[in-house]
C-alpha cells in the first residue's frame, strides 16, 4: 500500500485566533478559509509539505454530536485535553526561542524525554497541545 497523511483535524474556538497562531507563530501558511452555517474551517500547513494540512474546525461542525458531548469538547478544550499534533523542526532550541518572543502559551521547555526524543510544548489559543520535536 502507498498511504501518505493529507490531512488532519483540530478543533478551533475562534478561527481568527487560531490562524494567527498557525500563520503568524508557527509560520504555516493559510491553503483554505470556508465559512459554512455560521461555522469557519481552516485549512493551514507548513509551506515546504503542500500536500499535508491540518484543518482547524469548529467543534460544534459534527451534526451527530449532542449537546452534553459538545459542552464536554469545550470543557476538554479549555483544559488542554482534547486534542494535539506532534510537529518537527531541524532546530528546536532556535524554533523555542522564537516562540518564546511570541504569546504562546509555554507548556514545556525543550526537553529530553524518556521515550528518545527531544521536544517542546505549547498551547494553541483553543488549548490544543501542539509538541515540537527536534527532527531526527
Amino acid at each position: 500500500m502507498d498511504i501518505t497523511i493529507q490531512y488532519s483535524f483540530l478543533p478551533h474556538d475562534d478561527a481568527d485566533a487560531a490562524l494567527s497562531f498557525y500563520r503568524d507563530v508557527l509560520g504555516f501558511e493559510l491553503r483554505n478559509d470556508v465559512g459554512y452555517g455560521g461555522m469557519r474551517w481552516l485549512t493551514v500547513g507548513p509551506p515546504a509539505q503542500p500536500g499535508t494540512a491540518i484543518v482547524l474546525e469548529p467543534p460544534a461542525a459534527d451534526p451527530g454530536v449532542t449537546d452534553d458531548e459538545r459542552r464536554m469538547i469545550t470543557e476538554m478544550m479549555a483544559k488542554g485535553t482534547y486534542a494535539g499534533v506532534v510537529l518537527a523542526t531541524s532546530d528546536l532550541d532556535a524554533t523555542f526561542e522564537q516562540l518564546q518572543a511570541t504569546d504562546a502559551d509555554i507548556v514545556q521547555e525543550p526537553t529530553d524525554q524518556p521515550y528518545g526524543v527531544r521536544d517542546c510544548a505549547v498551547r494553541d489559543p483553543a488549548g490544543n497541545l501542539v509538541r515540537i520535536q527536534q527532527a531526527g
